[in-house]
């Protein structure tokens, strides 16, 4: 009975670790949701796109995204982007497909 116990709970904590998502890279340029499929120009928020996006997520509570021409991804870090808007970049982090949601664990400007 012990036996069965034991490979019970090794066959749950591997089916658990198996459905974990894995991280991926994702490349593209940080905007904000606001203006994410629009030009910046039409916000008149900031001479740039970086100073625009910035201006959507402090002054108008938008959300950082990831843009990578197709799809647009929600950004879990809300600090992080800021130093990168406007730019080409890469993230590694886990997607929520359901969501298109980014757990970012690290964001470096792409070459």
């Amino acid at each position: 009975m012990k036996h069965l116990v034991v490979c019970f709970l090794v066959a749950a904590g591997t089916a658990t670790i198996a459905a974990a998502p894995a991280k991926q890279a994702f490349t593209g340029t940080i905007s904000d949701d606001i203006c994410a499929k629009a030009s910046h120009a039409q916000m008149g928020m900031g001479s740039t796109d970086g100073e625009c996006a910035i201006a959507c997520v402090d002054e108008h509570g938008a959300s950082y995204v990831l843009v990578d021409g197709k799809d647009i991804y929600i950004l879990s870090d809300r600090r992080t982007p800021e130093k990168f808007a406007g730019q080409k970049v890469r993230i590694v982090g886990t997607l929520d497909t359901k969501t298109k949601r980014i757990q970012v664990e690290s964001i470096t400007a792409a070459k």
